[in-house]
């Protein structure tokens, strides 16, 4: 087996992992992973008691139970998941706060919201980004209103933003190679996993941690109470600001399309294309760096094969769903046409979707262009090899994909691809 990919930690990060650990061991800090005592503390801090739907106990508790048993999840890990549950749970509650001390947040109406979606390292947050510059036409979910969103950020941020901020930093002081393979910043547009934490059923939870019960189990559940409070979370950021169309983004989006059109029905849908074996090695490097903060046994050869199941079983599984729903809703991007020319792929787009791009917005998005380049944090390698993947193997289990793409109206793939490329930053 070829050597696999090393994060090194940095001497801040065994420290705190250190001192961590001693204070548990000690008894002087606790991070218990029970559904309850966070139900509990979340009430304790808010002062309230409604969460509004209550079908997120049993997501909470399977969440949990797995992360427990199956995770290995070091003091960092611990402490971390804790603190975001409880965060989830405290947004939760406010939110439900607001849409009784505001009711008119029920009435706000998400009118054919623009999802870009797709295997990861496609190109989705390179044209989430670009869409997000255009604020006239477009609304974006910014990092920070998803991280704190109560109360409805048309009332101000009162220093939300310095909140996420810092909670940022600590995140890449403890994984300092993220930034190279992902760009994030409180301004930046948030994905929708992120919006679906909120629930417990989110993709998001198994890119942190190894879970693979909970991970089984998520694929088979229905996704439309899921995608509901998503609704509900577009009207809260949307409550006092003039309604614009949302764009929003997030490759898990494939698995449940059926949900998402179940509940927005007038939804479009911008579909990025890519050579599969381009993009593994990345998206098998960027789940590598995250579980890296948190446990101590990360295995990089388990999550390349994990990542080819899964995202192998999600384009079966969209393509099947696709042919049921209304074919004008798509939009299919190539990936070499978005980073070759992006502006001239925005005017496609934005003439697709019957609108204009303003010469404000288009400088937006080359200013956005300028300080947003692949090589701003550094580089990052990854090859198939260091993730003990073959790539005969992966062109032949990838090969009705392409065949899929290719009968869409236009030639996405029409070769093999050699070894993928490496130091791709574009999502």
């Amino acid at each position: 087996m070829a050597s696999l990919p090393l994060f090194r930690r940095r001497l801040l990060y065994n420290a705190l992992s250190w001192t961590l650990h001693l204070l548990d061991r000690s008894g002087l800090i606790k991070q218990p992973l029970d559904p309850e005592l966070l139900i509990t503390a979340a009430r304790r801090r808010t002062r309230l008691d409604n969460f509004g739907d209550e079908t997120f106990r049993e997501p909470l508790r399977r969440l949990l139970a797995c992360c427990e048993s199956e995770a290995r999840l070091n003091a960092i890990g611990r402490l971390a998941l804790a603190e975001d549950v409880l965060q989830l749970l405290i947004n939760r509650l406010q939110i439900q706060r607001d849409r009784h001390d505001w009711p008119q947040i029920r009435n706000e109406a998400i009118v054919a919201p623009l999802f870009i979606l797709g295997l990861p390292r496609t190109g989705t947050t390179l044209l989430h980004g670009l869409l997000a510059q255009d604020h006239d036409i477009f609304s974006a979910p910014a990092t920070w209103e998803v991280m704190f969103p109560s109360p409805p950020p048309s009332l101000g941020q009162k220093g939300r933003i310095k909140r996420a901020l810092r909670r940022l930093r600590s995140f890449l002081l403890l994984a300092p190679e993220f930034q190279k393979i992902h760009p994030i910043s409180a301004h930046l547009p948030q994905e929708c996993i992120a919006i679906m934490s909120h629930t417990f059923m989110s993709d998001q939870f198994p890119a942190m941690y190894n879970i693979p019960s909970y991970g089984s189990w998520l694929e088979r559940q229905d996704m439309r109470p899921v995608y509901e409070f998503h609704r509900q979370f577009l009207q809260h950021l949307q409550y006092g600001r003039p309604a614009r169309c949302f764009v929003l983004k997030a490759p898990a989006n494939l698995l449940s399309i059926e949900a998402l059109f179940a509940t927005y029905p007038d939804a479009r849908i911008v579909q990025t294309h890519r050579e599969p074996l381009e993009i593994f090695p990345s998206v098998a490097s960027l789940t590598t760096a995250l579980r890296h903060v948190f446990s101590d046994f990360v295995d990089p050869a388990a999550i390349g094969n994990d990542m080819t199941r899964y995202w192998e079983d999600a384009l079966t599984k969209f393509f099947v769903a696709r042919q049921g729903l209304r074919q004008d809703a798509f939009l299919d991007v190539e990936y070499s046409d978005l980073v070759r020319n992006p502006i001239q792929l925005v005017h496609e787009l934005y003439r697709w979707l019957g609108r204009d791009l303003s010469s404000d917005a288009e400088l937006r998005m080359r200013r956005f262009l300028a300080a947003n380049s692949h090589s701003k944090y550094g580089r990052h390698a990854h090859t198939l090899a260091g993730f003990d993947m073959d790539p005969a193997n992966l062109s032949e289990r990838f090969s009705s994909y392409r065949m899929r793409a290719n009968s869409l109206g236009r030639i996405f793939f029409n070769r093999r691809s050699p070894e993928p490329l490496r130091n791709e930053k574009t999502g």
